[in-house]
């Protein structure tokens, strides 16, 4: 998700000097340095943490010693979370009280620019961080603000972890094109590219996609028919339950990885 990120900074012109990137471990140091021409650093000192903005992409679990190391060299910059399930308020008490925090919740078409992250800022975030956190999010996709921080399981729930339910139906749409016959090759590209289209149908069309799916769904035809079958399974009261799982397991997780 970092790489993701500087990637989209790069592409939206920022300059690769203006980024440093502090990485443990070395070969990956050498291959950053390689391919996105940035700066890097061994480990969090003084020169790495001069900086107006200071993202935080590490795995969850690493995030309490990171911000232990970290919370010495914060003065005035902005710090920007997009490790999953670690709230503001654990975040905070790790960094010794620090509250100019953004929460981000990203997902992973984020690598092809195509993303979509939940913001939640902590009170004392000014207008203008809450702006420069958007332009770095903004350069992998779409964002969304969210007033309470609880909402991010419920973003959690439908947009980080989303795209795998989007593959689910993928893979079950190509299975199901494989068994009425149609070869594998031409069975993926037609799951693909319908679910491509669609998705672009939806974004550009403004109607919703309850409308949407009205207009292709004529009485007594296949999609109707499709649209009968998929209802009496309950599909989409499966997908409910589904989402809901994922947020209630979104704030055990918090729950989890808060505990100091």
């Amino acid at each position: 998700m970092a790489s993701a990120v500087i990637g989209g900074l790069l592409r939206k012109g920022w300059q690769s000097g203006a980024i440093t990137v502090v990485e443990v471990a070395a070969p990956a140091r050498a291959q950053l340095e390689s391919r996105l021409k940035v700066k890097t650093a061994p480990a969090i000192d003084a020169a790495a943490a001069d900086a107006a903005c200071i993202v935080l992409a590490v795995k969850p679990q690493q995030m309490r010693a990171v911000a232990l190391e970290l919370a010495p060299l914060l003065r005035e910059q902005l710090v920007v979370s997009i490790a999953a399930g670690i709230r503001l308020a654990d975040l905070s008490r790790w960094l010794g009280g620090y509250s100019r925090i953004v929460r981000v919740m990203p997902n992973t078409p984020a690598l092809v620019l195509s993303g979509v992250s939940g913001l939640c800022a902590a009170p004392d975030v000014s207008a203008e961080d809450r702006g420069a956190a958007e332009r770095i999010l903004g350069a992998v996709g779409a964002t969304v603000w969210l007033e309470r921080e609880d909402q991010l399981d419920a973003v959690t729930a439908v947009s980080g972890s989303g795209p795998a339910y989007v593959f689910y139906f993928i893979e079950a749409l190509e299975g199901a094109a494989t068994e009425l016959g149609l070869p594998e090759d031409a069975a993926r590209k037609l799951a693909l590219q319908t679910f491509a289209g669609a998705v672009r149908l939806a974004l550009e069309a403004g109607e919703s996609p309850a409308e949407l799916r009205a207009r292709v769904t004529s009485r007594g035809g296949t999609t109707e028919r499709a649209l009968l079958a998929l209802d009496s399974d309950g599909v989409k009261s499966a997908i409910a339950r589904a989402v809901r799982a994922a947020a209630e397991r979104s704030r055990e997780l918090g729950d989890e990885l808060g505990r100091d």
